[in-house]
């Protein structure tokens, strides 16, 4: 027995290849929208989580200005205190330095020579003296600019003979001198010391 088939079998095919075209579009559609709200949830969660850690950092930035407020505020009130310190070492200081300075002439003097007149004009000392000889002056001077702390720089004015009568009544050649010093306290010495020490580690630091 033959069977011929009477229906239009093309017309169905094209109609269950057109279902499964649209059923697979539809597919396709469904999953980039999954796909899409999935990346879009994953990014809000990494925006939410950025914002989070500017919120932290900003928090963190704030405190951290406060305290740096502070310690520029506590440098201010160290600075100051040195400053009121140092003010007083040096009034205490200048207060024992007319002692100082006495007692520096009475070792530095040599014999022969005997001060008349010393006279302190801030860091200027000038002195004023008999000398039985110039070789003494040149001794004072020698005295002065190496073996004193507190006088430095010695400079002569002024020598010029005199005629003094003596006990006897007898006249005595002398010199009339005038000296002219400066006066360096020794804690200067030692800030000026200080100083190039200071400016030559700070080149060193860069270095390493």
């Amino acid at each position: 027995m033959i069977l011929i088939n009477l229906l239009p079998h093309r017309e169905e095919k094209r109609k269950r290849r057109r279902i499964a075209f649209f059923v697979g579009l539809g597919a396709s559609a469904v999953t980039g929208l999954v796909g899409v709200g999935l990346a879009y949830g994953a990014l809000a969660q990494l925006t939410a989580a950025q914002q989070d850690r500017n919120k932290f950092l900003t928090t963190e930035i704030k405190k951290l200005e406060i305290q740096i407020k502070d310690i520029v505020t506590l440098k201010g009130e160290i600075e100051s205190l040195i400053a009121r310190q140092r003010a007083v070492e040096d009034l205490q200081s200048d207060r024992n330095l007319p002692v100082h300075l006495l007692n520096e002439l009475a070792t530095q003097t040599p014999e022969g020579i005997y001060l008349m007149t010393v006279k302190q004009d801030g860091r200027i000392l000038n002195v004023n003296g008999i000398a039985q000889t110039q070789e003494r002056i040149s001794e004072f001077l020698r005295n002065t600019a190496n073996t004193s702390e507190w006088l430095v720089r010695p400079e002569l004015v002024e020598s010029k003979a005199v005629s003094l009568q003596a006990a006897n009544r007898d006249q005595k050649r002398m010199f009339d001198f005038t000296m002219r010093l400066n006066v360096s306290q020794p804690q200067d010495k030692a800030a000026a010391a200080a100083a190039p020490a200071s400016a030559a580690s700070a080149p060193a630091q860069k270095k390493a």
